[in-house]
């Protein structure tokens, strides 16, 4: 029998401690095998009890979750899932802890919480499930020079190997690209789009599993590292060479063909009860309706099998598709889902896909 996820819970709350290590012990596959109320306690008990995943509260008394992750990250790595609140800030500040190594995250409501919390539970256990199996990337808070929270746009120039913006001028906005990503998504769409030509020829739409607030700031954050623009969409954003739109969270995005050459963004309710809001294969499904092969497909590190049901639709319309491969994703889930399936065209490393991208472009 295999033993049993080792988890630490720290919170500072006696309460959310309490139903965090409840909600946890539900499943037979996880132990909870301690608790802390504060970084400082965080940080003894790894030490003693080597626990496979903590479940880290950002904010708390003394060192805070974001300082007792960077702790972790540089004494003894391994997975942490960030309970945040669904705030703007609370979302800057997990922005900041998945740069410095945190796997993922859950949401923490501060209002009716223990009804919130609940609703929660099957989320956090199939997290924690795949952060016990996750890859860890490497913290950019050790970069040297940098500061997390405080990226800047790369000057111009090259744009890496191979890649400059004369070598894909042709076809300008013929073509569009669609990304679906979830966890280890933001660390893995930084490795991807900064690579890009601010002339980029052909138009970008993004889903990265993240709730309301959280889109905002990670797309603001996406923008200071690339050439290309990059910004959260909105209702009747129109799609052009050299924009990419990130979904928002709470919501679907699809794309429709309002005008003969214009393809506008529309912002739809989750009418059909699907699990991730906004989910990749609804972008996907549309994306395949209005550009036929002119559709790029492409797979990131994530959990679950969404972008399966696009990713069939862009390979069926004659578009072409690309799946992380299995030895640099965080979570090989949804990259998974596509290749068992047949429907990658190509299977690359996280660092291979911008060039597969312009290849296809």
């Amino acid at each position: 029998m295999t033993a049993p996820i080792k988890v630490l819970v720290v919170d500072d709350s006696s309460f959310m401690r309490k139903v965090l290590s409840s909600m946890l012990e539900g499943d037979p596959r996880v132990a909870v095998v301690g608790v802390a109320r504060n970084g400082e306690e965080a940080l003894q008990k790894v030490a003693e009890l080597h626990p496979d995943v903590v479940t880290m509260d950002v904010e708390m008394p003394g060192m805070n979750g974001l300082e007792a992750l960077k702790r972790i990250m540089e004494m003894r790595p391994l997975p942490v899932i960030m309970v945040s609140s669904l705030t703007e800030e609370g979302a800057r500040e997990t922005l900041t802890a998945l740069e410095w190594g945190a796997v993922d995250y859950i949401p923490k409501q501060l209002e009716g919480v223990s009804t919130n919390i609940a609703a929660i539970q099957g989320e956090l256990i199939a997290k924690v499930v795949a952060a016990a199996g996750a890859k860890l990337r490497r913290s950019s808070s050790s970069a040297p020079g940098t500061q997390p929270g405080t990226m800047k746009k790369p000057p111009g120039g090259g744009v890496g190997v191979g890649l400059t913006s004369q070598s894909i001028s042709a076809t300008r906005g013929s073509k569009l690209v669609a990304i679906g990503c979830s966890t280890g998504g933001p660390a893995a769409l930084l490795e991807v789009l900064p690579l890009l030509p601010e002339d980029f020829p052909a138009g970008i739409v993004i889903v990265q599993h993240m709730p309301k607030f959280f889109t905002k700031p990670f797309a603001e954050r996406m923008n200071q590292q690339c050439r290309i623009e990059v910004r959260e969409a909105q209702e009747a954003d129109v799609v052009r060479p050299g924009l990419a739109l990130i979904a928002p969270g709470g919501v679907h995005m699809r794309l429709v063909r309002r005008r003969a050459i214009e393809v506008e963004v529309a912002l739809v309710p989750n009418t059909e009860n699907r699990h991730y809001v906004p989910s990749a294969d609804v972008l996907m499904l549309s994306v395949a309706e209005v550009y036929s092969s002119r559709g790029i497909g492409v797979i990131l590190t994530g959990m679950g099998q969404d972008g399966l049901e696009g990713m069939r639709a862009i390979k069926g319309a004659k578009g072409r598709t690309v799946a992380q491969d299995e030895a640099s994703c965080v979570v090989y889930g949804m990259p998974k889902a596509v290749v068992e399936g047949g429907l990658a065209d190509k299977v690359a490393p996280l660092s291979h896909i911008a060039g597969e991208i312009v290849n296809m472009i």
